[in-house]
């Protein structure tokens, strides 16, 4: 104001007398027979890490050699063969007064084929918060806060030298929830996900594009358009990917869940949720939080296991799950196959995960003491910023996969690679394609189709890759789509629609078309028509979407087709009911329990944890709140453990429960009326029946323990308010 008046300034002055930054002082305490936090290397770090009989873990680098990988949070190969890594130790917060944010994303090159990095290069810098990146032709389509950018190397140097930014207006004032986990489409649109609390509002040459709570969004770089492709209630999305037929899933994150993402993507309305498809990981196996999500297609790894799910999980179980996956009439149903990763050290925090060209499978170790945002303070000194590692698993007996040529291949190379067992050997060799020249891979494309064994067992599969070359490059053969869109493999037919419904802009006959999916023999089918319907301009599709409708269905489908059908309509979809409380509470009481449901449900709150049905989750090592005495007995006990935290072990129903990670301390985020009220909601649900909580004795409690800056343990807790004994 001052120089836009004219007058002078002194900005020294004025600098000093900002006041410092407070100290911050760790929260974290070590529980009770545990040691303090340390940091393992080399062979002792390894020898912490276990798998199954027949495997074997090694490290392909550390922070040791390359100083730079530090808190590596996504990676990818590239189509050399080379391991990008984008790290960042400026997170979770950058400091005012601090050097400026100097996170980078690297290359890491095995040039001597030993399994172990050797060589580093700095693609770029100058970076902050890279928490997703996916590479193209063109350059590297990155998250850098508000901005989608696009990083180049315009001279072939390897280096960074022309940064655009291609859309801004995505909202990251909670850092780690900002577009991020990027993952490519079988035509290269690029998801990505979009955590809770943030609202987007992205300008874009075909309108605004407006985001809230959650989601994912879909930006195609072959039209530079973006869309909010699912807007559905999820906490925090760290992993998409898709299967062999190119059906997107999705890991929750902060939730156990996994979802096969279609159902939910039917146009959306601003601030409306699109219900959600099937749970599809088995309770006694359910772990959180996930991060990273990968479909297993590899020669190297046992027939039985290809198209396994792999998910990993970072706090409390440490590894990565094996899932069996099948097909469930219009979805999907998994099985635990095996834990193919755990780890003993409670450092150890995998965040993703790739196949290597080579087949075996590639993991990126965040390693960090703290992880938890909720729990400690962004600034917490014990935060680490310096540590990272990728590990390397293989099969001990079994050949690695002869890497596929693809970085400069000939295009009859490229095409053959199409029908290479290993996805993301086609996916690559598909992401080469997209930078030739278009008029000579279609041409090319067309011969392929042609000379194609229409004997040979993957002959359709081979038809909706070509199908998927030729989205990518933007010109839809529709011939091409329609031999897929009328193929013999419901799969075929589900993948076609997809395409078909991304593809109004170049097929005249497109509502035909979806009228057919939607009235095809197959429920997939039938719903991939229902959603490109969901999406048809000025209400075309409702007559699709109701004809659908009078077919047989699943029962969580019916769902799935009345939102479809009301976003259709141009009004808001709007969920079932939820229950109803207990008859046994009181009357007056009603009013406290939907306030007590409705904190408890709150995205990052108590169910994140403790489940929407109270039970826990066992394989994870969070307790259950469901018949305990903790949420049943003592109503002081449970107060101030709620309002101060727990952490360490804690005996649950006969079972230990480690507690490493703390449970967050509500005392300030919650007032005295609202800890009341979600108490009696939990000692009223789940099958509990308890005296419901005053306020008055919240706010009695808060005062005579307002002096206490730390967790409880349970054995403080019980020392002070015993468990009675079992026959009384």
């Amino acid at each position: 104001w001052s120089y836009l008046k004219g007058e002078n300034y002194d900005l020294a002055q004025a600098d000093n007398r900002t006041p410092s930054l407070p100290p911050v002082i760790t929260n974290y305490e070590v529980p009770q027979g545990m040691s303090p936090p340390r940091y393992l290397y080399g062979q002792e770090a390894l020898g912490k890490i276990t798998v199954p009989e027949g495997y074997n873990i090694e490290l392909f680098a550390s922070e040791r050699e390359f100083p730079d990988l530090a808190n590596p949070v996504q990676i990818s190969f590239d189509n050399q063969g080379r391991l990008w890594v984008a790290v960042m130790p400026s997170y979770p917060h950058y400091r005012p007064g601090d050097d400026r944010p100097n996170d980078k994303l690297l290359i890491l090159e095995d040039t001597d084929q030993d399994g172990k990095a050797d060589r580093q290069i700095v693609f770029a810098d100058s970076l902050h918060l890279p928490i997703g990146f996916e590479l193209a032709p063109e350059g590297v389509y990155i998250s850098q806060g508000t901005h989608l950018m696009l990083l180049s190397d315009t001279d072939g140097d390897d280096q960074a030298d022309h940064r655009e930014i291609l859309l801004s207006g995505f909202d990251d004032h909670d850092t780690h929830h900002a577009i991020s986990a990027f993952c490519a489409d079988p035509s290269g649109a690029i998801y990505m996900g979009e955590g809770i609390f943030l609202h987007s509002n992205v300008e874009t040459a075909y309108g605004p594009v407006r985001a809230s709570w959650g989601g994912f969004m879909r930006f195609n770089p072959q039209r530079r358009q973006l869309e909010n492709t699912a807007q559905i209630s999820i906490p925090n999305p760290w992993g998409i990917a898709f299967d062999d037929w190119g059906q997107p899933f999705y890991a929750e994150t902060s939730n156990p869940n996994v979802r096969w993402m279609l159902p939910s993507t039917i146009a959306p309305r601003y601030g409306v949720f699109a219900p959600l498809g099937p749970q599809l990981i088995e309770k006694d196996h359910q772990v959180r939080p996930t991060s990273g999500l990968e479909f297993l297609h590899s020669r190297h790894f046992p027939a039985e296991m290809q198209g396994d799910l792999l998910i990993n999980n970072t706090i409390g179980y440490l590894g990565t799950k094996q899932h069996r996956v099948w097909d469930d009439t219009t979805g999907f149903l998994t099985e635990h196959r095996q834990d193919l990763i755990r780890s003993d050290d409670p450092n150890f925090r995998p965040v993703d995960l790739e196949i290597a060209p080579d087949g075996s499978l590639y993991i990126a170790d965040w390693h960090n003491v703290l992880i938890g945002h909720m729990q400690h303070n962004a600034r917490d000194p014990l935060r680490d910023h310096v540590h990272g590692r990728i590990y390397r698993l293989t099969c001990k007996d079994r050949p690695l996969v002869e890497p596929a040529v693809i970085a400069g291949a000939s295009l009859e190379q490229l095409f053959e690679n199409l029908k290479l067992p290993e996805y993301r050997s086609r996916y690559r060799s598909r992401r080469e394609l997209r930078g030739r020249t278009p008029a000579e891979v279609l041409n090319y494309l067309t011969n392929w189709v042609e000379g194609l064994d229409k004997n040979d067992p993957g002959y359709e599969h081979h038809l909706l890759e070509a199908l998927w070359v030729s989205w990518g490059a933007n010109q839809i053969d529709l011939n091409l789509l329609q031999r897929c869109l009328f193929g013999e493999d419901y799969r075929l037919r589900a993948a076609a629609t997809t395409v078909l419904r991304y593809s109004g802009h170049q097929i005249v006959d497109q509502e035909d078309f979806i009228l057919a999916a939607a009235s095809d023999p197959h429920p997939r089918v039938r719903l991939a028509g229902v959603v490109a319907a969901s999406w048809l301009a000025d209400g075309a599709g409702r007559q699709i979407i109701s004809l659908a409708n009078q077919q047989p269905k699943q029962a969580w489908v019916a769902e799935i087709y009345r939102a479809a059908l009301a976003h259709s309509s141009g009004v808001d979809y709007i969920p079932a009911t939820q229950e109803t409380p207990p008859a046994l509470l009181a009357s007056e009481k009603l009013a406290v329990f939907e306030l007590g449901r409705e904190i408890y449900e709150r995205d990052g709150s108590c169910s994140t944890c403790h489940q929407p049905d109270g039970l826990g989750l066992s394989a994870a090592d969070y307790p259950p709140l469901a018949g305990t005495r903790w949420a049943n007995g003592d109503e002081e006990r449970l107060i101030k453990l709620t309002l101060h935290g727990l952490i360490g072990p804690v005996e649950v129903d006969g079972r230990t429960y480690p507690g490493q990670v703390p449970m967050t301390p509500y005392g300030k985020l919650l007032s005295d009326e609202e800890v009341a009220a979600v108490l009696t909601y939990v000692r009223n649900s789940f099958g509990n029946s308890a005296s419901s909580i005053e306020t008055e004795t919240v706010a009695r409690v808060r005062e005579a323990t307002a002096s206490r800056n730390a967790y409880y343990q349970a054995e403080e807790l019980l020392n002070e308010h015993p468990f009675p004994a079992l026959n009384q």
